[in-house]
């Protein structure tokens, strides 16, 4: 390892009753990463921080040492809550279900408590392990193509070959699929008129499987729905001091398709030709049909500017703690009235700045998330004209 460069970085030593920004200087090493770093007492006393490692762990900031601030321990606050006397369904949401999310430490153990009521009283708003694939009604898909019957060759491409192992996953992917009444195979007696191939992917050790439907994109006539631009609606996080997101599971697939698309989305493989019941990622207008189903659900709500949705992706926002909790109470009513589920695990509650939509959102300022640029940060300078 070699050092690069040194760069100063403002630190924040965070507390909900005050806080201090620290400039710190970090020498940049040569393919060296770290996740965690340590501040001595001898550095953060140059700061007039001083302190005490008794059993109750508190800071002095400067010469007032009559003012003793506690450091805030989320671990105590989490164990309070969950050896209170509560249900065994509520004890496993907590332990188990809740684990998964990520909430606010700075926040007190009183808002974490209602938040956490809160969501327990909606629990049927987010996903399990084991559920059946819930459908959203009264949002049908459907495919109108640009040329009439019969179609041309285009549209009825056999199966890309592939390899024995990838096969075998293939197959497995197809039932757990058909299991979640996503597919049906096609009998043999049935008129098959379109047909689109799979292309087999490995990502991190896992089988993808991808439609090729760039030939049915083509022939399909686009849907102009408007997508919301993400700069233009971060807009609406002017003055907020609480910030909630969520993530729709599985969105597309909770979307029934009419029999007219049904048999335009027939996917072949070498085990046989399966028809999608629900609508699948990659068709030309599925995301602007999706956005346009949560605009529809969620009108109210994103009429009075404190909702954010883009296409899955849901934001709700507010200046106040009493207000959030009632927005948030709103807008799981209606997911859980629409049969929407929520990932937990892509779920942030009650923070004052977050990584969502590629940005740090927060009240005060909006930033580009570093990790979606990180490819252009780390490249290095031009060390000469061209």
């Amino acid at each position: 390892m070699k050092p690069l460069e040194i760069i100063d970085l403002k630190l924040i030593f965070p507390h909900p009753s005050q806080c201090i920004i620290l400039k710190v200087e970090f020498v940049v090493m040569d393919n060296c990463t770290s996740n965690h770093f340590i501040l001595g007492n001898d550095n953060l006393s140059v700061y007039g921080i001083d302190i005490s490692n008794q059993r109750d762990r508190y800071f002095i900031i400067g010469d007032n040492k009559r003012q003793k601030i506690g450091f805030f321990n989320n671990k105590r606050e989490i164990t309070a809550i969950e050896n209170e006397e509560k249900g065994p369904e509520s004890e496993f949401f907590i332990t188990q279900q809740l684990k998964e999310a990520e909430f606010n430490h700075e926040v007190t153990v009183e808002i974490k408590e209602k938040l956490i009521d809160l969501l327990f009283k909606y629990d049927n708003a987010f996903a399990t392990d084991k559920e059946p694939l819930d459908a959203i009604t009264g949002h049908g898909v459907d495919i109108i193509l640009n040329v009439e019957k019969p179609y041309p060759p285009l549209l009825r491409i056999p199966a890309y070959p592939d390899h024995p192992r990838a096969r075998e996953a293939l197959e497995v992917h197809i039932k757990e699929q058909m299991d979640l009444v996503v597919l049906r195979k096609v009998g043999h007696n049935e008129q098959v008129e379109v047909t689109t191939p799979l292309i087999i992917t490995w990502h991190n050790g896992k089988l993808r499987m991808v439609e090729d439907f760039r030939a049915l994109n083509n022939y399909t006539i686009p849907d102009r729905y408007q997508i919301p631009r993400i700069h233009e609606k971060l807009t609406q996080l002017s003055q907020a001091k609480f910030i909630t997101a969520m993530d729709a599971l599985k969105g597309f697939h909770k979307n029934f398709l009419i029999d007219n698309a049904k048999k335009l989305l027939r996917i072949i493989a070498h085990c046989g030709i399966f028809e999608y019941l629900r609508m699948p990622f990659g068709i030309k207008n599925a995301p602007s049909h999706y956005q346009k189903m949560m605009n529809t659900i969620f009108t109210e709500e994103l009429s009075e500017g404190w909702m954010i949705i883009y296409i899955h992706d849901i934001i709700i926002c507010s200046e106040t703690w009493d207000s959030h909790l009632s927005r948030l109470e709103r807008v799981l009513q209606k997911i859980v009235h629409v049969s929407m589920k929520i990932s937990l695990k892509k779920c942030h509650f009650a923070y004052s700045e977050l990584k969502a939509l590629g940005n740090v959102l927060s009240g005060l300022h909006l930033g580009i998330d570093k990790n979606k640029v990180a490819a252009v940060l780390l490249k290095s300078m031009p060390q000469n004209y061209k």
